[in-house]
């Protein structure tokens, strides 16, 4: 059985205990990571996940429990072997670059090799290769100023991995970057861990990003709460139930999928995508149901999908009671499910026949939906923006930014909530559209 590299036991991190300020960051948290993991910590502003990240680099002391690299407790570290771990067995990357400004591009890839001694050739052998492995050898001799945020995120991979590090952490390191800039640096991400086999942990608040972990953690006032599994890499000793995946996610997920498995066809990859797609309507549509209530809705939904029933058999097996195999779900609550069931479907449908057209149709139905009053400038800002996010131009963040943002500064001017719930409502339309 495949040791663990990481181990979080028990971890509790307390600011000014005792003291009327005192403030509880991590409550007894316990994660354990698998050497070539890809685990993303995903929570909101707050929740802990980068003091837990902290803690597993060791430059955040636990107040409580312990935190273990290959075996070896970070607390019972003497000060050179915790030096040691941070040059060579972990490597940073943060949101901010850290990058010297006084030092031009290479040299501040090499830095890490400079407190290791490596000989000036030597060490810029190694920075040149890794600049040109991310695109941006010619920008070796510019100062850390000269380069977009994307470039200087790229440097601070690079610097990161100079001496070949075997866990790379990552404190949202996306966070200041454009949207394509951010692609290409979780991309970089994801190949080091699966081409050069590192262990990456990111942390997150955005859930676009969770499609490329294998594992993800979800924390919430300093607590782990649950835990996804999109590829399972640990031994089967350690494995966990996968949750369902609540989050929708955009068309770039199926390109990546594709890219994974080139031998998939079209069909098969529909075929693979119902039970996801059957998780994500539930989450998206139902209230609080009982276990057994919402598992026989989510058996029912994909025989919908899978267009092996119709509309009105889903419906009525919805409103059978579980003891004559149905849902249980009373007669009120079946239909106006399926009602937005279908109405959700046909409008992806729309989408994937004529996506002109269903631009069009999608604007009608959320104005309606979401009672929106538009005057015609507004209208044509929110069609071009759904033609943008159709086109695949435009996330889902930048697409509710463009929501949300007033109409002087050329936005559709809808409240911020609204904004919200739309976006939540066109991905879920965007993922069904997929066959």
């Amino acid at each position: 059985m495949s040791d663990p590299i990481i181990v979080v036991d028990k971890l509790r991190i307390i600011y000014n205990q005792g003291k009327s300020n005192e403030t509880r960051a991590l409550e007894e948290t316990n994660l354990t990571i698998y050497p070539e993991e890809y685990v993303i910590i995903f929570g909101p502003s707050g929740c802990g996940k980068s003091t837990l990240l902290y803690s597993i680099s060791g430059l955040q002391s636990p107040t409580y429990g312990d935190v273990l690299i290959s075996g070896t407790s970070i607390a019972k570290m003497s000060r050179a072997e915790e030096l040691e771990l941070h040059q060579t067995k972990l490597g940073m990357v943060f949101q901010a670059f850290y990058l010297i400004s006084s030092l031009d591009i290479l040299d501040n890839v090499c830095l890490p090799k400079v407190f290791r001694g490596v000989a000036p050739k030597e060490r810029r052998e190694i920075g040149i290769k890794l600049l040109r492995r991310f695109g941006i050898a010619e920008q070796a001799d510019k100062f850390p100023n000269q380069l977009s945020g994307g470039q200087k995120q790229r440097v601070a991979i690079a610097r990161s991995l100079v001496n070949n590090p075997e866990i790379i952490l990552a404190d949202e390191p996306v966070g200041n970057l454009d949207s394509e800039s951010a692609e290409n640096v979780l991309k970089i991400l994801k190949e080091l861990n699966t081409v050069d086999r590192k262990t990456v942990i990111m942390v997150t608040h955005n859930p676009e990003h969770l499609i490329y972990a294998d594992r993800v953690i979800h924390m919430k006032d300093g607590r782990v709460v649950k835990e996804e599994v999109f590829k399972e890499k640990r031994p089967s000793e350690a494995k966990k139930k996968p949750e369902l995946i609540e989050e929708s996610q955009e068309s770039s997920e199926l390109k990546m999928l594709m890219a994974s498995f080139k031998s998939l066809l079209p069909q098969q990859v529909d075929v693979l995508l119902v039970p996801f797609k059957a998780k994500q309507l539930l989450a998206h549509l139902l209230s609080q149901l009982s276990e057994e209530q919402v598992s026989m809705a989510e058996a029912f939904l994909k025989e919908l999908l899978f267009r092996n029933i119709d509309a009105k058999i889903f419906r009525d097996r919805l409103d059978l009671d579980l003891d004559e195999g149905g849902a249980g779900w009373n007669r009120l609550r079946a239909e106006s499910f399926t009602e937005r069931t279908q109405a959700i479907l046909e409008q992806s449908q729309k989408l994937k026949n004529d996506p002109a057209e269903g631009v069009v149709a999608l604007s009608r139905y959320l104005t309606e939906l979401f009672h929106l009053t538009l005057n015609d400038e507004r209208l044509l800002r929110l069609q071009a923006t759904l033609r943008l996010r159709l086109e695949s131009k435009i996330g889902q963040i930048e697409m509710q930014k463009r929501f949300d943002t007033s109409v002087p500064l050329q936005g559709v001017g809808l409240h911020r909530g609204t904004a919200e719930k739309m976006v939540r409502e066109i991905e879920i339309i965007m993922l069904l559209k997929f066959s």
